[in-house]
């Protein structure tokens, strides 16, 4: 990581160099484009003004000679010619605010584009910002979530190692067999303990690259809900927790895999009984709501703050700083494992008065 660490400033050092030079580039390239777009607008004015003064002079030489052959008095030329002067600078007047506002015209299009071209930069500028201070989030994200795995892994092999050794050592002895019994189900914690913490790591490697193993098949979403209270009904009278189950009467058929679920039912109960005191109340729940299967895991725990309902599905969240009782991936993958079953999961809190997870999965019509 340290050598990630010196080799991103100047990566993005480099970054932002190659930017600038790009900026630079295109401004010169800009400022020529419009110098040139001017000067053929000048060229083809002036040539169309020429076209149009050679016309006028030449209409006006055949007037003189008609004029001429007629016998025109000498006061009647005079005038004639007072009245081309006045068309003359009557012309150059008109000319000449054209050109101002041309020239007007084109000094606001360049104001605004530089405006605009301006605005283009801050808002790439801010993006890019933006995406450096989440990949930063990101890394470091990372390196917090590999050093829990790392320490949680040498916390486990540590028990397990400890329990091997009494237990080598108590086989030397004439103590009693219970003590065998209690190291042995240490070791076989610790084990479990591991074994899910590998397979969330392998979930979360197949979620990432889409390969997450999904087999439907049509259940009973009530057996599920059975299955969950079973699993974790001796954890929660331990903790002095009552855990009910409420399955729905007409609940329906749904078409899921029943082990992913049964392990989205695990997350959401195991991080329940996290949260809730001991003579809290957890209840496991579900129904029929028109073409879908709804499950609720609700608890009386210490609930959820509002700003942070819409982060509790983020992978490595966890809802204190420094909080030691995961790794934040449990509803990370439960989100994951419902969205591919084509459902929907979420969450309501009220802080100090518990939470409740919703998630549904689309019900089989049967028939």
């Amino acid at each position: 990581m340290a050598e990630d660490d010196k080799r991103k400033p100047l990566e993005r050092d480099t970054t932002d160099e190659s930017l600038r030079t790009e900026r630079r580039k295109t401004d010169a390239q800009l400022a020529g484009s419009l110098e040139n777009i001017k000067q053929a607008a000048d060229d083809v004015l002036a040539e169309a003004r020429d076209t149009a003064d050679s016309v006028l002079s030449d209409a006006r030489a055949r007037e003189d000679l008609k004029l001429a052959d007629e016998g025109t008095s000498e006061a009647l030329t005079q005038g004639l010619e007072d009245a081309r002067a006045r068309e003359d600078a009557a012309l150059t007047a008109q000319r000449g605010s054209a050109d101002a506002a041309v020239d007007d015209e084109s000094t606001r299009r360049q104001v605004a584009l530089a405006s605009l071209l301006a605005f283009e930069r801050q808002d790439t500028d801010l993006r890019l910002q933006i995406e450096r201070a989440s990949a930063d989030e990101a890394l470091t994200s990372r390196e917090d979530f590999l050093a829990m795995v790392s320490h949680d892994l040498r916390t486990l092999l540590g028990g397990i190692a400890l329990g091997a050794d009494l237990l080598q050592k108590l086989a030397k002895t004439d103590e009693p067999i219970a003590r065998v019994a209690r190291y042995a189900d240490s070791i076989q914690r610790y084990s479990a303990r591991m074994n899910r913490l590998v397979g969330d790591l392998m979930d979360v490697a197949s979620i990432e690259a889409g390969k997450l193993s999904i087999v439907l098949e049509r259940n009973d979403p009530n057996q599920l809900v059975r299955d969950s209270l079973e699993a974790f009904q001796p954890a929660a009278r331990a903790q002095g927790i009552e855990l009910t189950c409420e399955p729905g009467t007409d609940s329906g058929v749904a078409e899921f895999d029943h082990e992913r679920i049964l392990q989205v039912l695990t997350n959401l109960v195991g991080n329940a009984l996290k949260f809730t005191g001991k003579s809290g109340q957890i209840s496991i729940r579900v129904e029929s709501r028109g073409h879908e299967v709804c499950f609720m895991v609700a608890d009386t725990g210490e609930g959820i703050p509002a700003d942070r309902l819409a982060k509790v599905f983020d992978r490595f969240f966890q809802s204190r700083k420094n909080d030691r009782r995961g790794l934040g991936l449990g509803l990370y993958i439960a989100k994951s494992i419902v969205e591919a079953h084509r459902g929907k999961i979420w969450v309501e809190s009220t802080p100090g008065q518990g939470s409740t997870f919703f998630f549904t999965l689309p019900a089989v019509t049967q028939g």
